[in-house]
């Protein structure tokens, strides 16, 4: 025990003297000590005068102020040299950071050679980087280059202080690396606190975001706050393409429309993105009026007066506008193909461009169905020159031309139309009759000169009369065809068969087989049955072979005077001699059977049906018609 606490008492007294201070260790030196500790100035009294009585306290002297901050213009100026840059381990130091593959000696080396480079350029040379970094699409570096530069000091010891262009560059490498719309404008509202008024360039890379993310209602409110603003940041083209972009893809054609009537008048031109967007989007909504007052509000403008969309696109309008029968858009259409075409023949070595016969054809048809005389003239102009005077139009171009004049209710042009016909595909006797059948392709001219009944169809009259005696003569069966059909259209009996006897007589022509049914169908639609069998024994007397039309048409005057038995002799004749009745011929036939309660001859009609494989269907709906009871009994 006295061991144990001999031990003890030793190790207590070691640690008492481990614990106790030790004295001071005196360095050597020849000069006296100086104190550095800061210490306060004393304020000077400026009263000297000691004060024996009580009173008072003086009021204190008022201090002077400090001068301006140096670093005023940059926010990070606090940053720059008492923090001077954060490491790039702790800005990476999030999770995804953390899993990346890459080292993190090289990234640390990345950073540091960025650092060193932001610190040895000024504005023009950092400029220069960025445009030769941007060639090369470095956008993460244009970024992580611009935020170390902007912590960086210039050679003069102040902050570095971007001007517009510089954080331009900042914002598109923002943009080209994801960065969504409000974070754009969030760096845009960051200029103001280096003392940067944004431009049009800056709002034109947020609205670009915007457009990528379709979000049409915040681009037209930049937009209108970009109106509202200084001279510097008014909108340009692009900006309004890309709002006008966005509202059509929205289907906000109307406030697309008063962004491209504000882009006219602001002295810009309509690009041809723009106007391809108005088109898709114009035609898909059906709004082809609308599309119509863009292309005319872009050719009142003078900058605009040269658009003239692609080839394709020139095509597509005009399809779209035949089938809409909107003769304006057609119109416009084919000014633009033209348009095409002369560039075509200027340029060296020359580029022939032709239209379709068929879209000409089409376009003639809507002249026709919309009596637009610009369309006409336009289409068949620009036919004439696609074929470069070296090919003739074809019968159904003549045919559209004669259809739309007709419509027009110029029969002058029409007629005259009619022998330019006559002049290409008269010698042609195999297709000759069906071109000039007053009865199929010349029906729309028959229609015309019968629209004001006698008083028409003499006026056509004498003015063929006129022509027959004019130098040259112009003289035309195919012409007079028409009146007499017309004639027959109005059951004026006596000039039908007076313009007949004309033709040999007062034309010194001979008539054809058009001349001799239209005859037969005047008198076959006056019940005069007899005269029209006349007519048909006459034309095979004097060596004509009556064609279908023919035959058809002694049928129906047959079925007109309720004769279905004479209607089926004539229908086995027509086999006989190798032409085939129609399915419209033979329900005629059955329907004059019924009603006249043949059914023998409906039985025949039947077997004439099963020979040729017709499909006559029934007639319920119009029986039923034919069944009803009409008297006033429930009136």
């Amino acid at each position: 025990m006295a061991s144990q606490a001999s031990i003890f008492t030793r190790a207590r007294t070691l640690l008492n003297a481990a614990a106790a201070p030790r004295p001071a260790v005196k360095s050597i030196t020849t000069s006296t000590f100086l104190s550095q500790q800061p210490q306060l100035a004393e304020s000077p009294d400026p009263n000297p005068n000691p004060v024996t009585g009580p009173g008072p306290d003086p009021d204190p002297a008022p201090s002077t102020p400090l001068p301006p901050n140096p670093a005023s213009g940059s926010p990070l100026y606090s940053s720059n040299w008492r923090n001077p840059i954060p490491s790039f381990a702790a800005a990476s130091g999030s999770g995804s950071a953390a899993q990346s593959l890459i080292p993190q000696g090289l990234l640390h080396q990345a950073a540091s050679r960025m650092q060193a480079l932001s610190r040895t350029l000024d504005v023009q040379s950092l400029m220069n980087v960025f445009a030769d970094w941007m060639t090369s699409q470095r956008w993460f570096d244009m970024k992580q280059l611009f935020e170390f530069w902007i912590r960086s000091l210039d050679r003069n010891g102040k902050p570095n202080r971007p001007d517009v262009n510089i954080y331009n560059h900042y914002l598109r490498a923002n943009l080209m690396t994801g960065a969504s719309a409000g974070d754009l404008l969030d760096l845009v509202a960051q200029m103001e606190e280096y003392t940067i008024e944004p431009n049009t360039a800056s709002f034109n890379l947020v609205l670009k975001a915007m457009y990528e993310a379709r979000e049409a209602e915040a681009a037209e409110q930049l937009l209108e706050r970009m109106l509202q603003t200084g001279k510097e940041s008014q909108p340009d083209e692009q900006s309004y393409g890309l709002v006008i972009r966005l509202l059509l893809l929205a289907h906000q054609i109307d406030a697309a429309l008063k962004y491209v009537d504000l882009n006219l008048k602001s002295g810009y031109m309509l690009s041809m993105e723009v106007f391809n967007e108005c088109v898709q989007s114009c035609v898909k909504k059906g709004r082809l009026d609308t599309l119509v007052l863009i292309i005319e509000r872009c050719k009142a403008m003078d900058q605009n007066k040269a658009l003239c969309p692609p080839w394709s696109v020139c095509n597509y309008i005009a399809e779209v506008a035949m089938q809409d029968d909107n003769s304006k858009l057609a119109f416009y259409a084919l000014e633009f193909m033209a348009k095409w075409i002369a560039r075509g023949e200027v340029a060296r070595p020359p580029v022939h461009l032709s239209v379709d016969e068929g879209l000409i054809i089409s376009a003639l048809g809507t002249a026709g169905r919309t009596f637009s005389s610009t369309l006409l003239d336009a289409s068949w102009a620009i036919l004439r020159r696609s074929l470069r005077q070296k090919n003739t139009p074809s019968p159904p171009s003549y045919l559209g031309k004669i259809y739309a004049l007709a419509s027009l209710g110029n029969l002058q042009r029409a007629f005259s139309t009619l022998h330019e016909f006559e002049t290409a595909y008269g010698n042609l006797q195999e297709q000759a009759e069906d071109l000039f059948s007053p009865f199929t392709s010349l029906n729309p001219l028959v229609a015309a000169c019968s629209k004001k009944g006698f008083e028409t169809l003499d006026s056509v009259y004498f003015q063929l009369e006129n022509l027959s005696r004019g130098d040259p003569p112009y003289k035309s069966v195919a012409a007079l065809n028409c009146v007499i059909l017309g004639c027959a259209n109005i059951g004026d009996l006596d000039r039908a068969y007076q313009t007949f006897e004309a033709i040999g007589g007062t034309f010194g022509l001979t008539p054809d087989i058009h001349s001799y049914n239209a005859l037969l169908h005047a008198f076959g639609k006056l019940k005069k049955t007899f005269e029209a069998s006349r007519v048909f024994e006459h034309l095979v007397s004097v060596g004509f072979k009556p064609n279908a039309m023919s035959y058809a048409l002694l049928v129906d005057a047959h079925l007109i005077n309720r004769d279905p038995k004479a209607a089926l002799s004539v229908i086995d004749e027509m086999v006989i001699a190798g032409f085939v009745p129609t399915k419209e011929m033979l329900k005629k036939v059955r329907r004059r059977c019924m009603r006249e309660m043949d059914y023998e001859s409906d039985d025949q009609v039947d077997a004439l049906a099963r020979k040729f494989k017709i499909r006559m269907g029934n007639e319920n709906r119009r029986g039923m018609l034919f069944n009803l009871n009409y008297s006033t009994e429930y009136a």
